[in-house]
């Protein structure tokens, strides 16, 4: 039996899909090194400079001379710090939301909530456009899988009035991360509550400038816990740091904990990776305040 890997490989090439690797040999910034060139820097996720900022650092040495390294364990086991503790509640504070929950990663996180709450009695829609996290948690949930046009509505009422499942989730991007484009939460939302649906926003891209605060399209939408249940944050965008939160209600979070795999059976985020997000909090909350006063 030949798996052909060789052959396989060649025709990706072939067919232009080939993926690279580029090497980075300088911080994060607007000017970077990179495969020995110095050069512009359009494509990073560090949307406000935190990943570099000296507090952010400064706060990631001092948690690691106090904690250590390494998370140590699952978030179930003896690897819930306190700063871990803390760094969700001031994401739910945030957000305004009851309660928050860190996942290693935005892929973890999305996997971890719809696998959770969905399964082969259920449906899932997505925007054609989601990322593919979503898209693969969509289908490894069981649930019936279906894409709706980008941005449209009236597609998704369309497949949601002929659908004939238990439990509904709409999926969508918040901020749309090849296009640049925002998803219609409001609209969104409003078409959830006539179907008794629940509406699912992954916010990774929207976090740090869209709203008064910098809460996203949640905030920017006006749309509150019950309008919008299930809103999905990462902190390797303009948070600057790693990881990955969902924020929703006590009972969402409490259903999370017991049973999304991504965050049972794996080891938390480093303490200090928690204890640096807390700072690119503070200062995204400083700067906005000083917009609004200054």
């Amino acid at each position: 039996m030949s798996f052909n890997l060789e052959q396989d490989l060649e025709a990706w090439r072939v067919a232009g899909l080939y993926r690279r690797r580029q090497t980075l040999d300088s911080p994060q910034g607007p000017e970077i090194m990179i495969n020995g060139q110095h050069g512009l820097a359009f494509c990073s996720n560090d949307y406000l400079g935190l990943a570099n900022h000296p507090d952010v650092i400064a706060s990631f040495r001092q948690a690691t001379d106090h904690y250590g390294l390494g998370g140590g364990a699952s978030p179930l086991v003896v690897g819930h710090s306190r700063v871990h503790h803390r760094l969700e509640d001031e994401l739910a504070e945030f957000t305004s939301r009851e309660r928050a929950l860190l996942f290693a990663n935005g892929y973890m996180a999305n996997l971890g909530v719809i696998t959770a709450l969905l399964g082969k009695q259920d449906g899932v829609f997505h925007d054609r456009l989601n990322h593919a996290s979503l898209l693969d948690a969509g289908r490894l949930s069981g649930a019936r899988f279906q894409r709706y046009l980008h941005n449209d509505v009236d597609n998704l009422d369309h497949r949601l009035q002929k659908t004939p499942a238990r439990r509904k989730l709409i999926v969508t991007d918040g901020v749309f991360s090849m296009d640049g484009d925002v998803a219609p939460v409001k609209a969104l939302s409003a078409l959830a509550g006539q179907h008794r649906a629940w509406l699912m926003v992954d916010d990774a891209h929207g976090f740090g400038f869209l709203g008064a605060t910098g809460g996203g399209v949640a905030e920017a939408c006006g749309l509150d816990q019950q309008q919008l249940p299930v809103l999905v944050g990462t902190l390797g965008k303009a948070f600057g740091t790693y990881g990955a939160f969902v924020a929703g209600s006590d009972a969402l979070i409490e259903t999370l904990i017991q049973f999304a795999r991504t965050y049972i059976y794996t080891t938390s985020l480093p303490p200090a990776v928690a204890s640096a997000t807390l700072t690119s909090l503070r200062l995204l909350r400083e700067q906005h305040w000083r917009r609004e006063h200054l």
